[in-house]
């Protein structure tokens, strides 16, 4: 097989289409919850600390120096605690959806188990068919 033959036989398994539609998702759902954090849980927490904008906290290492071209070096420990914050949210949600579908195979695993310990009765159809096979095993 050719490297291209491989390489579309590679994209086409559902597998690879499956991880490009939650990466897609993904970044999506990033970006709600950047907003969730920014937008909605972290200003409570700010007015809780006195007003505290925790993405504006950092430590200044080096201030900046216009005239000589100098960026400020600095370590933005504020922006870190909200990176925490958002994924400690996407940690919570991506449980939360895992545990609804671990719910939902277990509700289909009993279903199954109460299919398999149920006597199967059969048709009338099917009784009359195994009298016919037995009158003709007898003959």
């Amino acid at each position: 097989m050719s490297f291209i033959g491989e390489f579309k036989e590679f994209v086409s398994k559902g597998n690879v289409m499956d991880l490009a539609v939650g990466v897609i998702i993904g970044a999506a759902f990033g970006k709600i919850v950047t907003s969730l954090v920014a937008d909605i849980i972290m200003p409570p927490i700010g007015y809780i600390t006195g007003g505290v904008d925790f993405a504006d906290k950092k430590l200044v290492l080096v201030d900046a120096d216009n005239a000589n071209k100098v960026a400020e070096v600095a370590i933005r420990y504020g922006s870190f605690i909200n990176t925490v914050i958002q994924f400690l949210i996407i940690a919570l949600c991506i449980f939360m959806i895992i545990k609804v579908i671990n719910k939902l195979k277990r509700k289909e695993e009993v279903r199954e188990e109460i299919k398999e310990a149920m006597p199967i009765i059969p048709t009338q159809e099917q009784i009359l068919l195994a009298e016919i096979r037995d009158l003709l095993k007898t003959k």
